[in-house]
């Protein structure tokens, strides 16, 4: 009697974590500020004195300790008329285990005149059976300059992980007053172990970052970028836009490999410190 009323019983809904941050900044003359911050949730953002740093710097913070089926993140990102803004993360995202449902984040960059935003989260970090759904939308101004970096991590070598199933989405929508510009949609599902060893997609390789500058002057940032990433990746520039593909064994090499890379589109101006091996 007992076991047939348990079998009757739905599932005990789990606890799924929300965040929402909000972050707008304007120019005061040669020098960023901050007009509006807002937290949600799980969300969080701090804004940490760097005097090294050329602009202002945003470190996205999730308080959750990572993701999973359900969870919900969004993070929007106003930037005024010739400000400028880096924004990264105070840790790798992970993505654990998804009993069911994908977690969902949501980012929003909007840049305005002669604004600059440069988009540098650390590593995502997918787990075995974990189920992430991303996208990314930005809306420039005509002049207006986007730096966005995506690096995917395929569970952590050094501790002998191997991700055998889960399910990656990430959709970017890049506009430029109003026009589309860019747009990419990666998908990643079902058996990820045998599909990431095809050659067309990873070559059994573990991690791969995706790199995108808009910006009017994209093309002359193309010989560096090749410099920096050799024979690990490809990049093409066309249109005032720079596209660029990097494949790694594992995390380790693709930040050896990266981290140089972001420098060689920010014009030599190194990662954020929170990058720091």
């Amino acid at each position: 009697m007992i076991q047939d009323l348990a079998s009757d019983l739905d599932p005990i809904p789990l606890q799924r974590a929300r965040g929402a941050g909000r972050i707008a900044v304007r120019a005061d003359g040669e020098v960023t500020r901050l007009s509006r911050l807002y937290q949600d949730g799980c969300a969080k953002i701090r804004l940490p004195t760097d005097h090294s740093a050329k602009t202002l710097e945003a470190v996205l913070i999730n308080s959750a300790g990572g993701v999973t089926g359900g969870d919900r993140m969004s993070w929007r990102i106003d930037v005024d008329v010739g400000a400028a803004l880096t924004l990264s993360t105070q840790a790798c995202e992970k993505v654990y285990r998804a009993r069911d449902g994908r977690a969902e984040v949501d980012v929003l960059l909007n840049a305005a005149a002669g604004a600059r935003i440069d988009w540098l989260p650390q590593e995502t970090i997918l787990f075995d059976g974990g189920a992430l759904a991303r996208t990314l939308t930005a809306e420039l101004a005509p002049d207006a300059r986007l730096l966005a970096v995506e690096a995917v991590i395929l569970g952590r070598t050094a501790m002998a992980e191997t991700v055998r199933a889960g399910e990656l989405r990430d959709r970017w929508r890049i506009r430029r007053d109003g026009r589309l510009i860019f747009a990419d949609d990666l998908h990643f599902g079902g058996d990820m172990a045998a599909l990431t060893a095809l050659a067309p997609t990873l070559g059994g390789a573990a991690a791969f970052a995706s790199l995108l500058l808009a910006a009017e002057d994209a093309s002359r940032f193309l010989g560096p970028l090749r410099a920096a990433i050799g024979a690990s990746g490809g990049a093409s520039a066309f249109d005032g836009k720079l596209f660029c593909r990097i494949v790694a064994r594992d995390g380790l090499a693709l930040r050896r490999i990266l981290m140089p890379a972001i420098a060689a589109l920010r014009g030599d101006e190194p990662c954020p410190r929170v990058w720091g091996l």
